[in-house]
């Protein structure tokens, strides 16, 4: 437990000198050019060739120890960022002879050249050649250097590989017990024999009566706060929880924090105080500056208990039975307890230097004890936290079924943990079995730390949606476990330089031909697009609210300038933001030529869509407001996006035509110019009705319409004689086509109007029925008599 402490001690800084080193690269490009050329010029290859042999020797060997790889492999990682950075010196000086050299052009091959051309064009090779020899000499060392590391780390792999598989002393074999007996009793004589010997010297008596006025106060403060702090805090709680209407699940948080910070800092307190009494011995006083370690992982296991099952009825990442929250909180706490054992037992024995022997058979024990807790949690997990699904429960909980998961991983390794210790596999058992409990109370943390997020985002924004629905803790919950992925990796195993390897790979990027591109460049990028593509907006949004509308320009002339700005803007966005990243695009041609050809072939109905929009904006033979009618739909355009056009048809509907279809199809277009559109109204009369009055009343009804035009005068046509009628036709002009059927319904209305004064029917077909056999309707009538009636009737 104190290793892993020092190991995210350790991360933590690591990961916070990175960001410092992120930082400091994305200052200006002339201010790194000029820190690079400082770097190089204090390179001295030399020294570095010494250390590079000495790594070299130390590899081959394979005798140094892994505290001593680490410390080389430390050193040569100093050196490697070293060169990575005089790999980029004088980058922008040897771009510019570059583009010099390719002004002057190729040299002639037949020599005919002027003197003056020679003589720069030589000038300019020779300042080439000079800035690139160490960019050169860096690229080689940093490789070498690479390469050391990644001979150093394999060999700590295969070392802590050929550990787990090392076959030790079995706990299970007798002859070992009188031996962990024995050597623990001497351990524990040499502890009490040290503090024996400290309060027996006039010396460290002195120094306890020097320090009693340090000493005392730190006695009593530590007592209250250890057994009456967490009394307190709950009373407190309780006072406040009366007083605050909103935030009390917030409050309740902080709250629970003191919880373990009052507690903790009377356990430190104590722990002072037996220091300042100088009474224990070097040994003793390792295993008395870990007791606060060991009382933090009880509090904090203890407060994570709390939160996850809380004593009283509030909201919590699991809804558990309230009668089923003591028997959860009791597994986690057994479970710390037994693991904070464990970690004494342990540090004993690296203290008083018991043999392998010994502290196999007493680690054996508390291995049997962590792993029944583990496996008793994890079937309670399986059976009460997270049980199956059924058909009255919720499908697809992720939460849960995430726990399900860790829940039986848990099991397995709670049963295969005992029997490797107990056959000898120690290292195997102690690797498999302490990682899984770490994880489980580090995912526990987060699902806390989730939950409050929750809850401070609901106290800062009320609202009525559901707490865990709101998009912003979901993210934060996500970086939460990004955040403790580093963590799960040190649990299980991994240093700390492999993390910060993994941090320096990704700051230094990767290699694209000649062009480095590093996650500055991609920060520059995004941060220069994103301000050109709020420019660009913003001027659309200027030009479609303020310019556009006082000039002269049709609204589809405004939109397709609007569009067109707006395609400019972003193309003209990305291409800066490429240049100011520093990303070489003609060392990427040949990739994105071959690319253009796949997209070609895969991608040519898109290609081809996108091509279309782009006429549609310049030509504008259909712009937004057009009644248009292609492939069958007709309806109003309302826009004229890259791939697609959409057309709300007269029924409310939308639908997306693609571009292509509307250039290369046929597509008729109503309102095209202007609105002036003609409207035919067929009319039916009579036989037998005036057919020149008919013609006249029509023209007058026609005429006297508001949205018809006067001139051209509105046509009336006598169509022909139909099978039941006399057919008539209005042929007028409207003003304006849209209300064409709002004219045809009020020019019927006027027409029946007209024709009910004027006594002009309108005729209906009719038909005349002959029945054949009119007996078949009378199945009782008989044949004779409907002879009979039929001759009658005739």
């Amino acid at each position: 437990m104190v290793g892993g402490a020092r190991d995210l001690l350790r991360l933590v800084l690591a990961l916070l000198l990175a960001f410092g080193l992120t930082f400091a690269a994305g200052s200006g490009k002339a201010q790194q050019d000029t820190e690079v050329t400082v770097s190089e010029a204090a390179l001295d290859y030399e020294v570095w060739e010494s250390t590079a042999k000495r790594a070299e020797a130390a590899v081959e060997a394979g005798k140094a120890s892994d505290r001593a790889l680490e410390d080389l492999r430390a050193e040569i990682v100093t050196w490697r960022e070293s060169f990575l950075k005089a790999q980029d010196a004088s980058g922008n000086r040897i771009a510019t002879l570059q583009a010099q050299l390719d002004v002057l052009g190729p040299e002639p091959e037949t020599g005919d050249e002027s003197v003056d051309i020679a003589s720069r064009r030589a000038d300019l090779n020779a300042q080439l050649a000079r800035l690139q020899a160490p960019v050169l000499a860096a690229a080689e060392a940093y490789s070498r250097a690479n390469g050391v590391i990644s001979e150093i780390d394999q060999i700590i792999r295969e070392r802590q590989t050929e550990a787990l598989l090392d076959l030790g002393p079995s706990p299970l074999n007798p002859l070992h017990w009188n031996t962990a007996l024995t050597e623990s009793v001497e351990g524990l004589v040499v502890l009490g024999a040290e503090v024996q010997t400290n309060w027996n010297t006039e010396l460290r008596q002195y120094e306890f009566r020097q320090n009693l006025l340090v000493i005392v106060p730190f006695t009593l403060l530590g007592l209250v706060l250890l057994l009456r702090g967490r009394r307190w805090t709950s009373r407190l709680s309780a006072h406040l929880m009366g007083r605050v209407e909103r935030g009390k699940d917030v409050l309740n948080f902080v709250v629970s924090l003191i919880k373990v910070v009052m507690p903790l800092a009377g356990l430190s307190l104590l722990v002072a105080a037996v220091h300042q009494s100088g009474f224990a011995g070097l040994r003793a006083e390792q295993l008395i500056s870990a007791i606060p370690i060991w009382g933090g992982v009880l509090l904090v296991v203890l407060w994570i208990s709390d939160r996850l099952f809380p004593y009283l009825p509030q909201r919590a990442p699991f809804d558990l039975e309230e009668r089923l929250r003591p028997a959860a909180r009791r597994h986690i706490n057994l479970l710390a307890l037994a693991l904070v054992l464990g970690s004494a037992i342990r540090l004993f024995g690296e203290v008083t230097g018991l043999s392998a022997e010994a502290s196999v058979v007493l680690e054996f024990p508390i291995t049997v004890l962590i792993s029944a807790q583990l496996t008793q949690m994890a079937r309670f997990l399986l059976n009460r936290v997270a049980p199956p699904a059924t058909e009255d429960s919720e499908q697809g909980r992720y939460r849960l079924s995430a726990v399900r998961g860790l829940a039986q991983g848990a099991l397995v390794v709670g049963i295969a943990s005992p029997v490797l210790s107990a056959i000898g596999y120690r290292a195997a058992a102690d690797a498999m079995l302490y990682p899984t409990v770490m994880t489980i109370g580090l995912l526990a943390l987060v699902l806390v730390l989730q939950q409050f997020i929750e809850d401070l985002y609901a106290l800062a924004v009320p609202r009525g949606e559901e707490r865990g629905e709101a998009l912003v803790p979901v993210l934060i919950g996500f970086v939460l476990v990004l955040a403790a992925l580093p963590l799960l990796a040190l649990v299980w195993g991994a240093r700390v330089a492999d993390l910060t390897e993994l941090w320096s790979r990704f700051l230094e990027g990767f290699q694209v031909g000649s062009t480095r591109i590093s996650p500055t460049d991609f920060l520059t990028f995004a941060l220069i697009f994103a301000i050109g593509y709020v420019v660009t907006r913003v001027l659309q949004g200027a030009l479609k609210g303020s310019v556009l509308p006082k000039t002269r320009i049709d609204p589809g002339g405004q939109n397709a300038i609007v569009a067109g700005i707006g395609y400019v803007g972003v193309t003209v966005a990305a291409l800066i933001a490429i240049t100011a990243a520093g990303i070489d695009l003609s060392s990427i041609a040949i990739v994105a030529g071959a690319l253009s050809v796949g997209i070609g072939f895969g991608l040519q109905n898109i290609v081809s869509n996108f091509v279309s929009g782009i006429i549609l904006l310049i030509e504008r033979p259909i712009t937004e407001g057009d009644w248009i009618e292609v492939g069958g739909q007709m309806g109003y355009v309302r826009d004229i996006s890259v791939r697609s056009t959409r057309i709300e048809t007269f029924d409310r509907t939308d639908v997306i035509v693609p571009n292509a279809d509307l250039v290369s199809g046929t597509v008729t277009n109503y309102t095209r110019g202007n609105t002036v559109g003609r409207v035919i109204l067929p009319v039916g009369v009579a036989y037998g009705t005036d057919t020149r009055k008919v013609e006249a009343i029509l023209r007058e009804l026609a005429e006297a319409h508001p949205m018809v035009l006067i001139n051209p005068k509105p046509g009336i046509l006598f169509k022909g004689f139909g099978a039941d009628s006399l057919d008539f036709e209005i042929r007028a002009i409207l003003r304006d086509v849209n209300f064409s059927l709002s004219v045809k319904s009020d020019l019927n209305h006027e027409i029946a109007r007209k024709f009910a004064e004027e006594g002009i029917e309108i005729p209906f077909a009719q038909r005349d029925i002959w029945l054949r056999n009119p007996e078949v309707l009378r199945p009782d009538a008989k044949p004779d008599d409907a002879d009979d009636k039929t001759e009658g009737e005739s």
